[in-house]
């Protein structure tokens, strides 16, 4: 049972960083002008927010509304 906790938490601490990760890559990605890159990106995190347990974070929002206009 700690174990299997202790997996999870690695899990979940693994994917938010992947996804700090890709947040940089989406900002260096609009602040090239690469829409193609962007989009892509944007599905990534999608992605990857949806395998966490908790809701998106604010700096997450934020970039994807950058994305939507």
């Amino acid at each position: 049972m700690i174990a299997e906790h202790h997996d999870s938490t690695s899990m979940e601490r693994e994917i938010q960083r992947r996804i700090r990760i890709k947040q940089s890559q989406l900002q260096i990605a609009l602040e090239g002008n690469m829409p193609h890159v962007a989009r892509g990106l944007q599905r990534q995190l999608v992605e990857l927010q949806g395998q966490l347990k908790s809701p998106p974070e604010s700096d997450f929002q934020v970039l994807m509304s950058l994305v939507d206009d």
